[in-house]
């Protein structure tokens, strides 16, 4: 195979040998390699990740860009091992789970995306299931020698995923395969599956009964180590507190505009949280039965792609399917996102969480698809997954960073805003409480990590930040709850959508500014997405450059 140079052989390279120890990455890039299999997730099995990476940083190193394509391309590659690298190092990637993204919700999950075609895929499937508690085991042994060291997860985090492991122990990856192969063909994955159930009861009980008495009853990181997981999340050197304040003013600014909304809504209301209820039992937005939300979302999902498809965005022909299915039970209570495999055998794919209901309110979902899907992230990820002509092969599958992706998507949601698309008060009242949630999430998650004051003197915690989530973004008290909880374990995260938005938005009025009526809103969206995911600073400091075509 020929190379346009060497950073992009060795980009290549470095995939193909990362995939080679890890049979999950090949689930998600659509390769046929090790499906049978799952990672090694002992302490031992990351050092040799870790040291694969520190040889391909001192060999990237030594390569000198031949054009402006490959300067973005080492760019991005350095700072993303880099930092992944430092995350090892310090042990964070051990000490760093949570209820969104965890060794067992991750194993889960994987089985979702796994193909199901051929008599090979259900025997890999199978083989699989019944690797699971060699990889908990592993998993287990790993985080118990971190805890030596002193290093322990939150134990709030750890009582999430106890619950989501007894999900799985219960039934869970039985329902699974069931709904895999509703025939019963296949009776060695309905076997393995108890397996897996059987060691997910026991993962759950070793959290349970020796891991909880050496967690951190602390929820917070503090200073030093939120400011390692933000730069991580959003690639940008960020002054906290005045991040803070401007998600505290931001804030505010929605809120104003939701009262207005409210009052054509339920005249008179005293509270957000009431409009909110009127919302949610209105006929008009109620879908009833699982079929049919799917069936609403792939609609929605099909006609935005129509619809957004020429004068304004550039949509290849290759990534006009999106799907839209259930979420596994025992998943987190927000909707998300998976990317198509590399060769686009398997499509982008959103997800939507039931959380054990059969209906579901869509005044609130129609900002939110747009967010996971087009133009949102399956539009931005399915340009980079097509781009093979300026993107390496890194910057394409594993060069995603939160600030950049989630600051594509919430400027998405803007985007549709500007275009109208929310002019019904009921779905503008969606679209801002999407808003109030990432702009309550600069606020609280900042807060809780870095000990700031709530509007009423008194510093963050769970419980204030559920009041705010429940009386100011709209969320029910269960979903206020798990988004808590993700923020409490996943610090600097949260922060990435509003702060990406920002840049995102920032970006675009220069141009306009500078360029004037030279000024294309498709041409600009082109270049910024097709130039590839990176850090928030150096994102704003190419698209500072661009000419206009």
């Amino acid at each position: 195979m020929t190379y346009r140079s060497e950073i992009f052989e060795l980009s290549d390279t470095y995939i193909d040998q990362l995939s080679a120890m890890s049979p999950m990455s090949c689930t998600y890039l659509g390769k046929d390699m090790d499906q049978d299999k799952l990672d090694d997730l002992s302490i031992a099995g990351m050092a040799k990740t870790a040291q694969l990476t520190r040889e391909v940083l001192k060999k990237l190193g030594s390569l000198e860009p031949i054009d402006e394509i490959d300067r973005i391309a080492k760019t991005v590659m350095e700072e993303r091992l880099s930092s992944s690298l430092a995350l090892h190092d310090c042990q964070e990637e051990h000490v760093l789970w949570n209820v969104l993204t965890s060794p067992p919700s991750n194993i889960r999950s994987i089985f979702e995306l796994m193909s199901r075609k051929s008599d090979t895929d259900f025997a890999n499937i199978a083989q699989r299931l019944l690797a699971v508690e060699t990889a908990h085991n592993q998993w287990v042994q790993t985080i118990g020698e971190v805890a030596k060291s002193g290093k322990t997860t939150a134990q709030r985090q750890v009582r999430g995923v106890i619950e989501q492991l007894e999900s799985y122990a219960h039934g869970g990856y039985s329902q699974m395969c069931k709904n895999f192969d509703p025939d019963g063909k296949y009776p060695a994955i309905h076997s393995a599956a108890k397996e897996a159930e059987k060691s997910s009861a026991q993962t759950a009980a070793y959290l349970k009964n020796e891991y909880m008495a050496i967690a951190t009853p602390n929820d917070a990181v503090g200073a030093e180590r939120y400011a390692v997981w933000s730069r991580y999340f959003t690639g940008a050197k960020l002054d906290l507190r005045a991040t803070y304040e401007w998600g505290m003013a931001d804030l505010k600014a929605i809120n104003e505009r939701m009262w207005v909304i409210a009052e054509q809504i339920k005249p008179g209301a005293k509270t957000l949280r009431e409009v909110a209820d009127v919302l949610d039992h209105d006929p008009k937005y109620v879908i009833k039965g699982k079929e049919n939300v799917i069936k609403y979302l792939q609609d929605f999902t099909d006609a935005a792609i129509k619809r957004m498809d020429g004068e304004f965005f550039e949509i290849d022909e290759r990534i006009k399917i999106c799907e839209a299915r259930l979420a596994p039970e025992g998943s987190a209570s927000a909707p998300y996102y998976n990317p198509p495999s590399e060769d686009l055998s398997r499509p982008g794919t959103t997800w939507i969480p039931m959380l054990g209901k059969d209906e579901v309110s869509s005044w609130h979902l129609v900002s939110t698809w747009y967010h996971e899907a087009v133009p949102g992230h399956h539009l931005q990820v399915g340009t980079v997954t097509v781009e093979k002509e300026r993107l390496t092969r890194f910057q394409r599958t594993a060069a995603g960073i939160s600030g950049y992706g989630e600051g594509w998507a919430l400027y998405a949601e803007r985007f549709m805003n500007e275009l109208g698309a929310f002019d019904e008060p009921g779905i503008e009242m969606g679209y801002l409480s999407a808003q109030a949630l990432r702009a309550a999430r600069i606020v609280v998650d900042i807060g809780m990590h870095l000990g700031y004051t709530d509007f009423d003197g008194n510093v963050w915690n769970a419980d204030s930040s559920r009041k705010l989530l429940n009386e100011q973004a709209l969320l029910d008290e269960a979903h206020s709850r798990s988004e808590t909880d993700r923020y409490l374990g996943w610090p600097g995260q949260a922060i990435s959508y509003k702060v990406g938005e920002r840049v995102w938005m920032a970006a675009r009025e220069d141009a306009r500014v500078r360029l004037g009526a030279a000024f294309n809103m498709k041409k600009f969206h082109t270049y910024a997405l097709k130039i590839g995911p990176m850090g928030l600073d150096p994102f704003a400091a190419e698209m500072a450059t661009w000419d206009g075509n």
